[in-house]
């Protein structure tokens, strides 16, 4: 999940759990090959506008892994190949995460960013998982104002929250109920997989991003044998998913709000919010408490204190965090805005980027189908999420109510396979930042430690989501690099320190060639 938003990025009638078994990954290759298996991509040029070297195609896979010969749907694949045979290791597979987010076009991303010696061993593989872009992608047919699920608790307003959550449930499921319970991550994973198949390789190499390391995760768990060298950047611990990794939002925004505090009062005599910690932060909820009573008015955008609140991802970069709420304290006064920030300047910051994006809702379609399909887990009555939504609006007080209020997933068909245990030696390098509004350093470190085997590379003082290629200055690049080069993970865990972030970094100005990789809400 990154603050900014690169790309378009976040039941009474429940379907009882199958109790036919899926073929185990040993029974799959013992049976003669399905359909989907030996069929062959007809390569394309992708677009006269791009380079003929990016070529797309499209594959058939299984609505359905159980019923392998029935229903099928489209998956849009793409390619890079290696300019050196000679030194080509295989096929990489890349995901930038979500659920929802497109990768078709992440070839040509990696193409320009990747070092050449890592390139050249690998044909670049993207595609968009099954219900995104163009693989038969989904919708609800949710209106702006349904696909925001920053909604605050307060009791007088909870049982609007009650009817928005079920809406949401119902509308999916009278607009994509018969694809909706396959739109899962271990169907994704299994979709990689056919696209090893097809492709012809024995193993797969894999990087990804945010939601794309539980999806590779997940891949390790079912396709053990077939896992080559995987990169998981930023992770989700698959012990959250997914409403832990909601709440997660809420509870290391705090100690991020703190540290913001202190840089804020260190600059104290050029942003003038306060000259200690506590003094900034009593300017901060002083601005909220004002704007919950009489909202600020940006040019026809009403933000009042839970809008505020909601740009909680901010504050893990305290050199676009401070200048919002000075931005805001003076648009809140009347007083014109400081000198360098513009009003889109300042909307962009506080919702992420979402303003800019198109209204459809393919990306939170899958992002909901995904996180109420892959578990269980989720409460079922709407008390409980009453009562946890009060007790974190005390707890964390940024965030805390808005990430355990009720979601559709209270009211979504019971999921049709149970979550994927992590009990596979995983022999793949994790990668974090310490300061990551998405996924967390906590997320990461969870992944890391699931993933028997794994490694993880830490770039202590990182802020942002996403690390590899996408901070070109992180000194997480340079071991990432060796991995993919020499297939060798570091002999124990990597902890470096990154330059630091200041306004010139990546705190106020994003990569020149910034990565699609989705976030802001509804987004991992």
């Amino acid at each position: 999940m990154l603050l900014k938003r690169f790309a378009p990025l976040l039941a009474a009638a429940g379907l009882l759990a199958s109790t036919v078994p899926l073929l185990s990954a040993t029974q799959a290759s013992a049976a003669p090959a399905a359909d989907h298996l030996r069929q062959k991509p007809s390569w394309h040029r992708c677009s006269p506008e791009q380079p003929a070297s990016y070529e797309c195609a499209t594959l058939k896979v299984p609505l359905d892994y159980r019923r392998p010969d029935g229903r099928t749907i489209d998956l849009a694949i793409s390619r890079i190949k290696s300019e050196n045979p000679a030194k080509r290791h295989g096929a990489m597979l890349l995901n930038p995460g979500g659920p929802g987010g497109s990768g078709l076009d992440l070839p040509l991303m990696m193409n320009e960013s990747m070092p050449k010696e890592v390139r050249d061993q690998y044909d670049l593989i993207g595609f968009d998982p099954r219900g995104v872009g163009g693989s038969n992608p989904i919708t609800c047919g949710l209106d702006e104002a349904e696909q925001n699920f920053d909604r605050a608790y307060r009791p007088e307003t909870f049982g609007s929250d009650v009817t928005w959550a079920r809406t949401v449930a119902d509308k999916c499921r009278e607009k994509a109920g018969s694809v909706l319970p396959y739109i899962t991550t271990r169907n994704t994973a299994r979709d990689m997989d056919t696209i090893r198949a097809v492709l012809g390789e024995r193993k797969l190499s894999y990087l990804g991003y945010s939601y794309g390391t539980y999806l590779g995760a997940v891949y390790t768990q079912m396709f053990p044998d077939r896992t080559d060298r995987f990169v998981l950047d930023s992770g989700v611990d698959p012990k959250l998913i997914w409403r832990g990794m909601i709440q997660v939002w809420a509870t290391e925004a705090e100690p991020a709000f703190a540290r913001w505090t202190q840089w804020a009062a260190q600059r104290s005599a050029e942003y003038g919010l306060g000259d200690s910690p506590k003094a900034v932060s009593d300017t901060f909820w002083a601005l909220v408490a004002r704007a919950d009573k009489e909202p600020i008015d940006l040019e026809g955008m009403k933000v009042d204190g839970d809008m505020i609140r909601a740009a909680r991802g901010v504050f893990f970069y305290p050199a676009q965090a401070t200048p919002l709420v000075v931005a805001l304290k003076a648009a809140a006064e009347g007083r014109p805005l400081p000198e360098g920030m513009t009003m889109t300047e300042l909307k962009r910051l506080l919702t992420g980027g979402a303003a800019a994006e198109p209204a459809s809702d393919n990306g939170i379609a899958v992002f909901w189908a995904v996180v109420c399909g892959d578990t269980g887990s989720w409460p079922r009555y709407t008390e409980q999420y009453e009562r946890d939504a009060a007790r974190d609006k005390a707890r964390y007080p940024l965030y805390g109510d808005i990430a355990s209020n009720i979601k559709p997933c209270a009211f979504w068909d019971r999921p049709v396979e149970a979550a994927t245990p992590m009990n596979k030696k995983a022999n793949v390098l994790t990668v974090q930042n310490e300061w990551d509004s998405q996924t967390p350093l906590v997320s990461g470190q969870g992944m890391h430690r699931a993933l028997k085997g794994s490694r993880m590379v830490l770039a202590a003082g990182g802020e942002g989501h996403g690390v590899y290629l996408v901070d070109p200055a992180s000194c997480a690049n340079a071991p990432v690099h060796a991995y993919l080069t020499t297939g060798k993970l570091p002999a124990q865990d990597v902890t470096c320190q990154n330059p630091p972030n200041d306004a010139l970094r990546r705190g106020s100005v994003a990569p020149s060639k910034p990565l699609p990789i989705p976030s802001g809400p509804g987004r991992f």
